[in-house]
């Protein structure tokens, strides 16, 4: 299987491991083979945790309280989650939404994603049109009261 040259002490030991079985091992080693155990120790693998970063609404409390003064009240915007490309809008400015109700579908990484709304009421403006290509974070639409 695999040779291995050692030098231990200034002597030279020419090993060669001939097969593994369960914990057994037999090795030769300069000429002479022998049954080694081989002591294992079992890691224990541990499985990732995905952790998110907790989303705020748009019409949060939050929001009201970082709007510039010229801003609308009550205004909560729909921002892009990934860089991509908008396929589709499926809302017109005046359409009264829901939460989680499609506005638009972009693609980002080939493949489609529905963007929902987050936010319940109507449609003040609409940032994006079809074949747009938009950057993380960019405002995509405006909901208002």
């Amino acid at each position: 299987m695999k040779k291995f040259k050692f030098k231990i002490r200034g002597n030279d030991y020419n090993t060669e491991i001939i097969s593994i079985e369960d914990n057994i091992a037999e090795v030769e080693v300069n000429g002479s083979t022998y049954q080694v155990e081989i002591e294992k120790t079992i890691k224990e693998t541990k499985t990732p945790k995905l952790m998110r970063p907790k989303i705020i609404p748009s019409g949060g409390s939050d929001s009201a309280k970082t709007s510039k003064p010229s801003a609308a009240k009550g205004v909560g915007v729909v921002k892009a989650p990934l860089p991509g490309t908008i396929l589709e809008v499926k809302v017109n400015a005046g359409d009264e939404v829901k939460v989680g109700d499609t506005l638009l579908i972009m693609e980002a990484m080939k493949m489609e994603n529905n963007i929902k709304s987050d936010k319940a009421g109507k449609i003040k403006t609409i940032k994006v049109n079809n074949g747009d290509s938009v950057l993380e974070g960019d405002v995509l639409v405006e909901i208002g009261e």
